[in-house]
């Protein structure tokens, strides 16, 4: 397979599960802020010019981030990251749609692309404030779900590198997880794919949640 992906992106939750169902696959760097996505060779792959995509082994394209880890889990390494039960599977994609939709698309795109939502220079602040406010209730919403639970929907699954890809955001954005998220958080980050997968994309774990929460 061939994975399209911008390290810490949202891709990264892609990366995540690839790298815990034990896959082979080519990684290729897709350099937004240069318009990698604009390039005629990667919208021939993937016309919407999003990150991720990934290329299946019949050669077909997966888009959008929901879609590839609902594949990714149900049809790779005999459906181990993907919920038995109906119930849990219906939580797990409550959870990924909410975040993809809700956090991501209303939330933390206001912080990352301000001038895409706001007419003028002025407007921005607004627009940031708007972001903050998306998230915070969004993050209020996710941990009330999260009481009692270790991971999304019960064991782990692929639900949880797609929420955990939104707590690292906060972590680099200054926003404070509730205390349920937090532990999500500082339990992904103990995972030893998640941390291979962070250093591989270029990221210093001291600088992270959990070696700050360790002792000397």
């Amino acid at each position: 397979m061939k994975f399209y992906m911008t390290p810490g992106s949202c891709s990264t939750g892609i990366h995540i599960i690839l790298e815990e169902l034990e896959e082979v696959f080519e990684a290729h760097i897709v350099n937004l802020p240069a318009g990698d996505h604009f390039k005629p060779d990667y919208v021939a792959i993937n016309p919407k010019s999003t990150i991720p995509a990934l290329v299946r082994p019949d050669g077909t394209t997966l888009t959008e981030v929901v879609s590839i880890a609902y594949w990714l889990a149900r049809s790779r390494g005999r459906g181990r990251l993907w919920p038995g039960e109906t119930e849990a599977e219906t939580r797990a994609l409550e959870t990924m749609v909410y975040v993809v939709s809700t956090l991501h698309g209303q939330g933390f795109a206001r912080l990352f692309a301000t001038p895409t939502f706001a007419a003028s220079p002025g407007d921005r602040a607004k627009v940031e404030a708007l972001g903050r406010d998306i998230i915070q209730q969004g993050f209020s919403i996710l941990d009330r779900a999260l009481e009692g639970r270790d991971y999304v929907a019960g064991p782990f699954s692929a639900a949880d590198p797609i929420l955990f890809y939104v707590e690292f955001w906060a972590e680099k954005t200054g926003i404070a997880l509730p205390s349920n998220l937090a532990a999500h958080y500082r339990r992904m980050l103990e995972r030893p794919v998640v941390r291979r997968v962070l250093r591989e994309e270029g990221y210093n774990l001291a600088l992270l949640g959990v070696e700050q929460s360790r002792p000397n």
